[in-house]
C-alpha cells in the first residue's frame, strides 16, 4: 500500500476490495480523516447525488447542480468493516445540522451516506438509529442515507488538497 493512499501496486493489493461514500461538509478534510484510517486503501474527493454530468466545483459550489462534496474511497473489509467507517463518518462532523458543516453552508455540504448495495444500506441505516437514540445530540441525525449514484471524481487540485499544503486538518470537531 502506498503512503498517499491513492494507489496500491498488485503486489499490495488486498485479496477483496470494498468501496463506500460519505458526505461530511467540506471535502478536504473529510478526505484527511479518512485516509488516515487504517484499512482504508484510497481516497478521492468529488462531487454525487447532482443532477449534472461532469459537475465543475465552481457549480457545485454555486448550488446549480444538487451535488454533494464527497469521498469516496476504497477499503480492505479484512483490516477494517463498513460500521467502522460508519464510526468515523459520524464521528467527524455534526450528523444534525441540515446543509451546513462549520463555517460551511449550501446543500452541497449536507450530510450523507451514499451505500453501495442493501447491505451498506442496512448498516447506515441501523447507525443512524443507534445514534439518534444514543442521545448524544440534542437534535435529530440529518445524516440522509441513500443509495450510492455516480460519483464525480474533483479537479486534481482539489485531491489530497490538505496534505500537498502540509496542513494537518480542516475544520473538522474533534481534529
Amino acid at each position: 500500500m502506498t503512503t498517499d493512499k491513492t494507489a496500491a501496486t498488485n503486489a499490495d493489493a488486498p485479496a477483496k476490495v470494498e468501496e463506500a461514500m460519505f458526505g461530511a461538509g467540506c471535502f478536504w478534510g473529510v478526505e484527511m480523516t479518512f485516509a488516515n484510517t487504517p484499512g482504508v486503501l484510497t481516497t478521492a474527493v468529488g462531487y454525487a447525488g447532482g443532477t449534472t454530468q461532469n459537475p465543475m466545483y465552481k457549480e457545485v459550489c454555486n448550488g446549480d447542480t444538487g451535488h454533494v462534496e464527497v469521498v469516496h474511497l476504497t477499503y480492505d473489509p479484512t483490516k477494517l468493516t463498513y460500521y467502522e467507517l460508519l464510526a468515523v463518518f459520524f464521528a467527524n462532523h455534526d450528523p444534525t445540522q441540515v446543509n451546513r458543516q462549520g463555517p460551511d453552508y449550501g446543500t452541497q455540504y449536507r450530510t450523507v451516506v451514499f451505500a453501495y448495495g442493501s447491505d451498506q444500506m442496512t448498516q447506515a441505516q441501523a447507525a443512524k438509529k443507534m445514534l439518534d437514540e444514543s442521545g448524544k445530540f440534542r437534535r435529530p441525525i440529518a445524516t440522509k442515507i441513500e443509495p450510492a449514484p455516480t460519483f464525480w471524481k474533483a479537479e486534481e487540485y482539489h485531491q489530497q488538497y490538505l496534505k500537498k499544503r502540509g496542513l494537518e486538518n480542516c475544520h473538522i470537531p474533534g481534529n
